[in-house]
């Protein structure tokens, strides 16, 4: 699709299309799923292989009691399949460290549930009418689900990282890069650009409404913080030196006796860190994972810099200086193809730093899709105009000090779920995630 950012909205409202695109997207979602959840056994389903995370088998569930609440009782108006688990896979009622104490449904249960959902959303999708509600406009509660699902599908993914044993996934590694030789940062022009998007039918509620934002000049690296760039922090003392972190990111690592990012450890003198169940040499010229806010923030104030606000980011994202419109990726309208981003879980660990010519920005920079979530300087606050839809537990309750904002999309994210415009948030602490970032420096330094 290559209409402009305007014109979004018509273009797909035709109902074949939608219809077509939210099978798509429902089905490549739930093929993830099934991948995730039998690649391991019983027992690994089960489990919670971190207080931090669900067990598989919860979030398999999860997903079904969302999609027939959204779709079969809220778009279709049927009743309730499993009224008595409602309360099981609300997500805020039960904290993950309590979800294996409760009465979950097994594993070849909660496969039949998803199933049974799935089918009858499918014939409920046969003869939909994307008119007449805001819920179902555009295919809203569709598209809805399915990035849903997606982002389940990435937290079962940081599951299975988590998880000990064995490999149970495989992929192949991204194709080779020649070494990025273009310029460490590049210059994004002070002045106005539109944040946000009241066009992308898809979008949710925190990237609403489009609004106008002045920023002033700054640089931006064009590739994200290497694995070697973060080892010379790492082996400069910068876990050991107290002013490169803030009070609170400083109590944090000295706490919980942090010295590296996670999953890393020294042997000898290299470094190895462990992915999906393989202990390997940390790559030089892989963008950095696995790193907190705190981490990043330390970094940057150890290299002379700081983090990218949020809205810098998406400036350097999204900004056409050419047109001065902002376009829905860096690359311009285009969905993302496998040429402009690393997305979809189609490997299992970011490609080179410098990878991608072909989805940079207008401005030279690279790897702003994909690859990893990028921190950002940003509380995650809502935008002015901001109107909590359908339900004020998927943003409004978030918005505050205690989240940081991530841009960007990690090689775990389906493109259904990223766009230009996407905000992620998470506490400053959290370093399961697949999470790197990139540095900014204001134009005078």
């Amino acid at each position: 699709m290559t209409a402009p950012q305007t014109d979004i909205t018509t273009t797909e409202t035709d109902s074949e299309a939608l219809r077509q695109r939210a099978l798509a997207s429902l089905t490549t979602a739930r093929d993830r799923t099934t991948l995730l959840t039998t690649c391991v056994d019983e027992p690994d389903l089960t489990a919670q292989h971190s207080p931090l995370m669900s067990p598989l088998v919860w979030d398999l569930a999860h997903i079904g009691n969302q999609e027939e609440l959204w779709l079969l009782r809220a778009v279709g108006g049927r009743e309730a399949m499993r009224p008595d688990i409602d309360n099981l896979y609300d997500a805020f009622e039960h904290p993950r460290a309590e979800r294996p104490s409760l009465p979950l449904l097994p594993p070849a249960e909660a496969r039949r549930y998803a199933a049974d959902v799935r089918g009858r959303a499918l014939d409920l999708l046969d003869g939909a009418d994307f008119h007449g509600s805001r819920l179902t406009e555009a295919g809203f509660a569709f598209g809805m689900v399915a990035q849903h699902e997606q982002q389940h599908d990435e937290t079962m993914l940081i599951t299975h990282q988590l998880r000990r044993g064995p490999r149970a996934l495989t992929a192949p590694d991204p194709e080779p890069a020649p070494p990025f030789t273009g310029p460490a940062e590049v210059l994004v022009p002070g002045g106005p650009f539109t944040m946000g998007t009241s066009a992308e039918p898809w979008a949710l509620d925190n990237e609403r409404p489009a609004h106008p934002r002045q920023v002033a000049p700054f640089w931006i690296d064009t590739t994200p913080v290497t694995n070697a760039a973060y080892r010379a922090f790492v082996e400069d003392g910068g876990y050991d030196t107290e002013r490169w972190w803030s009070p609170e990111g400083w109590a944090h690592i000295r706490g919980h006796g942090i010295t590296a990012p996670l999953f890393w450890r020294r042997d000898g003198g290299q470094w190895l860190r462990r992915r999906f169940g393989v202990t390997e040499v940390v790559p030089p010229d892989e963008p950095v994972l696995h790193v907190c806010w705190y981490e990043a923030d330390a970094y940057a104030r150890w290299a002379g810099r700081r983090l990218p606000t949020e809205t810098e980011w998406e400036k350097a994202a999204r900004f056409d200086p050419a047109t001065g419109r902002s376009m829905r990726y860096p690359w311009g309208d285009a969905d993302p193809a496998p040429e402009h981003a690393n997305l979809g879980q189609r490997h299992l660990g970011p490609a080179p730093a410098g990878s991608y010519p072909a989805g940079e920005s207008p401005f030279g920079v690279r790897q702003l899709i994909g690859d990893v979530w990028e921190w950002t300087a940003s509380d995650f606050l809502p935008y002015p105009g901001f109107g909590a839809f359908p339900y004020e537990e998927y943003s409004q309750v978030f918005f505050g000090s205690d989240h940081k904002v991530l841009r960007g999309g990690s090689f775990a994210v389906d493109p259904v779920a990223c766009r230009g415009t996407f905000r992620n948030w998470d506490h400053p602490v959290r370093r399961q995630i697949f999470s790197g970032f990139r540095t900014a420096r204001s134009e005078t330094g």
